[in-house]
C-alpha cells in the first residue's frame, strides 16, 4: 500500500534556482523529523549509479530500471549540507562535480528514465511525512499534496546569493553574468514542453527576496500548523 494511502502528509517546494528551496526544505525536514526529497539530485544519482554498475548511458531500458529502484536517502545532519547516501555510500560531494553533472544531462534527456523517476519520487512519500523540493513537485509529482509552496525571489537577489556562495568557496564570478545565467535558466524551465516551471493553482507563492531563511521556514511551519499537518508541539 502506498504511503499516500495511509495519510503521510507532503509539503512541496517548487520555484526557480536560487530562491532557497534546498536550504528551506532541509531545515523543515530537520525541524519536523520528516523525510526529504531533493528531486534535482535524482538525475545525477541515476548517472552515478549507472557508472557504478557499468551501465551504458545509451541503454535506456537498463537506466530506467536503475531509476525506478534507486537506493538513495537524503539525510539532514547537523551542518548546512544534505547528506546523500547512494547504495549505502555517502556521495554528497561527488554528486556536485562537473563530471557527474555531465552524466545527469545525458540521463535527463531520456523519456523512459523520466517516467521511471516519477514513480521513484512518489515512493519517497512515507510516514511521518515528506518535504520535497524541485520544479514540478506540486504540479506533477504530488498534485494532491495538502500544502504547496512556490518559493521565488528576484533575479538580482538570487544572483547575489549565488555570488556569495561562490565567494565562500573561493570562486570568483561576475554578478552580471550570474544574473544572465539565472534569467536564461528561468526561461528554459518555464518554456519547456514537459512539466514547465510554474506554480500549482493551489500553491502559496512566497517571495523570499526580503526574507531571511528563518522567516521563510517559520511562515511555512505556521501554514502547515494552520492546516493541521503538524501539531503545536512538533513545530515548537
Amino acid at each position: 500500500m502506498n504511503s499516500m494511502d495511509v495519510g503521510a502528509p507532503v509539503i512541496t517546494l517548487d520555484g526557480p534556482g536560487g530562491a532557497g528551496k534546498g536550504t528551506v526544505s532541509m531545515l523543515l525536514a530537520r525541524e519536523l523529523g520528516w523525510h526529504l526529497l531533493d528531486s534535482g539530485a535524482l538525475y545525477r544519482l541515476v548517472g552515478l549509479a549507472a557508472e557504478h554498475h557499468g551501465v551504458s548511458l545509451d541503454n535506456e531500458a537498463a537506466l530506467s530500471v536503475l531509476a525506478e529502484h534507486l537506493d538513495v536517502q537524503f539525510l539532514t545532519g547537523k551542518d548546512d549540507l544534505v547528506q546523500v547516501i547512494l547504495e549505502g555510500e555517502d556521495v554528497s560531494h561527488e554528486l556536485r562535480t562537473e563530471r557527474v553533472g555531465g552524466l545527469a544531462s545525458q540521463v535527463a534527456a531520456l523519456s523512459d528514465v523520466r517516467r521511471a523517476l516519477l514513480s521513484r519520487q512518489k515512493a519517497f512519500c512515507e510516514l511521518p511525512g515528506l518535504i520535497c523540493d524541485g520544479r514540478d513537485m506540486g504540479t506533477v509529482v504530488f498534485p494532491d499534496a495538502p500544502l504547496k509552496i512556490y518559493l521565488t525571489a528576484s533575479a538580482d537577489e538570487r544572483a547575489r546569493r549565488r555570488l556569495e556562495q561562490l565567494r565562500q568557496k573561493g570562486i570568483s564570478a561576475s554578478l552580471c553574468d550570474l544574473k544572465k545565467d539565472i534569467l536564461e535558466r528561468d526561461a528554459r524551465d518555464m518554456n519547456r514542453s514537459t512539466a514547465p516551471l510554474r506554480p500549482a493553482e493551489d500553491a502559496i507563492e512566497l517571495d523570499s527576496t526580503q526574507l531571511s531563511i528563518t522567516e521563510v521556514v517559520d511562515l511555512i511551519l505556521a501554514e502547515a500548523k494552520s492546516r493541521g499537518l503538524i501539531s503545536q508541539a512538533s513545530s515548537a
